[in-house]
């Protein structure tokens, strides 16, 4: 048998040889590449893998295809829509991901954009470098805003504690599932949601439910001081029409983590230039810690698969 790891998991050498060497024992061959996104490298890389083992990297089904022996894809991230899967389903491929691993990590960052985009943060920044004082940046507080969140799952349920223990109150989309109120979480229609949030924070993954949900429209539905954040996944939300909502003064602010490609972006992308937004290039799941917990579910997901006991299971 054969494993390959296509990408980095983001660990030490140290950790990873730590996971490596009891497969190693077992008699199965390990070989770990840096990324390329080139399909014909892939190709070259997984050829004879019977175990394929990917973050956040596209695997396109030209490469699923060329590898003839592939019995099973390990993804190390929670999202697998950079996966062609119906091209891994055709061919009887099971898939796991590993949800969960930064449940933490994407939680806090969001709390920090949200804080960040309140207080001005960047603009104060800015103003204290260049020699000037508070003026015109005076904040607002968490404590007492309504926070919406669209996507009420690990993470989303994470954001829903983080927030209320700022004394906020926190209501959802019922749109994706029958879900019952909480003490917590009270659901309701998108656009009640959209009027009544201070914060409308999104933590879902990319379905044709939620593809392009953040659109003119429901962006429209938005308190002209409310803020969006988005550290869920980029076809969530219409681009351009977020940043003509940001420009004319529609909305206040957004924190964007995610967009409809990875970065490295193009420089002219709206969002990059778009008014009161903090942009970072999708790095919500990346802590040392995250990391260190995505590397334990990994090789989990292989010592299960290989076990007949699959675990967190696409296909």
């Amino acid at each position: 048998m054969k494993i390959v790891l296509l990408e980095s998991l983001g660990i030490s050498p140290e950790l990873l040889n730590s996971y490596v060497a009891p497969l190693q024992a077992k008699g199965i061959e390990f070989a770990a590449y840096e990324r390329s996104d080139d399909a014909a490298v892939q190709i070259e890389e997984a050829k004879d893998a019977d175990i394929l083992i990917i973050a956040n990297m596209p695997l396109k089904a030209e490469v699923i295809e060329a590898c003839p022996k592939l019995k099973y894809i390990d993804v190390a991230f929670t999202g697998v829509d950079h996966v062609a899967l119906d091209a891994a389903k055709a061919k009887g491929i099971a898939v796991s991901n590993a949800s969960g691993y930064s449940t933490v990590a994407v939680a806090e960052l969001t709390l920090g954009m949200m804080l960040s985009l309140l207080r001005f943060v960047p603009q104060v920044d800015a103003a204290c470098r260049a020699g000037g004082t508070k003026a015109g940046f005076v904040g607002t507080e968490l404590e007492g805003k309504t926070v919406g969140l669209v996507g009420t799952g690990a993470i989303g349920g994470r954001v829903a504690q983080l927030v209320h223990a700022f004394g906020a109150k926190v209501i959802a989309y019922n749109g994706f599932s029958h879900k019952e109120n909480t003490d917590l979480i009270t659901y309701v229609p998108m656009k009640e949601l959209m009027a009544q949030a201070d914060i409308v924070s999104l933590h879902c993954p990319v379905t044709p439910a939620s593809k392009g949900l953040i659109n003119g429209e429901t962006i429209s539905w938005m308190k002209p001081t409310a803020i969006l954040i988005n550290a869920a996944r980029g076809p969530v939300v219409d681009s351009q029409a977020l940043a003509d909502a940001l420009n004319s003064g529609k909305i206040a602010g957004a924190g964007i983590d995610v967009f409809e490609t990875e970065p490295p972006l193009d420089v002219n992308h709206p969002l990059l230039h778009a008014k009161n937004t903090i942009v970072t290039p999708h790095v919500a799941f990346a802590t040392q810690e995250s990391m260190q917990k995505r590397a334990v579910i990994v090789f989990d997901n292989i010592d299960a698969y290989m076990a007949g006991k699959q675990k967190n299971i696409i296909l």
